[in-house]
């Protein structure tokens, strides 16, 4: 299983991580930390291009050990605006998507579209029979993206903190054909 490197969402890419995009990537983590804190354990102030640098090197291995695909989220005028992925930790027939977006660019539609995009190429995927969207109960803009995507909650779990910082209940939201 592995979905294509490049993915068009109309006025937005979608495109595997590369090494060259670590200080961008740094920087609009850094520019979104208020949105990003409260949800997110991997998103501290101290995120710096060598974090950045170590997620992308984590991406590239884990692309190609096949339990999580990731791609930067791009305009069509190249301005990095976000992340995106797939993973597998789910469980057998499944993928979950995790998102961030970049504060400028938020209520724009950009994460619905990229989601959207995203859970169409997932489903082509051999042995994908649903896709999975996992946010914190006290996130509304990732609970407004599940939704606008067609994504119908399942169930409220507690949180494992190590994946999902915030309240402490996860909201499981799945997308079936």
């Amino acid at each position: 299983m592995e979905p294509p490197e490049m993915i068009n969402a109309g006025e937005l890419v979608l495109k595997r991580w590369e090494p060259e995009w670590a200080q961008e990537g740094a920087a609009a983590v850094q520019e979104s930390l208020a949105e990003l804190k409260p949800f997110l354990p991997w998103a501290t102030d101290g995120y710096d291009v060598a974090a950045a640098r170590a997620y992308i090197e984590m991406s590239v291995e884990n692309w190609a050990k096949g339990t999580e695909f990731n791609y930067a989220i791009f305009t069509t005028v190249g301005d990095l605006i976000g992340s995106i992925g797939l993973m597998t930790r789910v469980g057998p027939g499944a993928l979950e998507i995790g998102y961030w977006l970049r504060t400028p660019w938020a209520g724009r539609g950009h994460m619905t579209a990229a989601v959207t995009v995203l859970t169409r190429v997932a489903l082509t995927l051999p042995g994908v029979e649903r896709v999975v969207i996992q946010h914190d109960i006290a996130n509304p803009a990732s609970a407004a993206v599940a939704a606008k995507a067609g994504f119908t909650e399942i169930d409220r779990v507690a949180s494992d903190p190590a994946i999902h910082a915030g309240t402490g209940v996860t909201v499981i939201r799945e997308f079936r054909p």
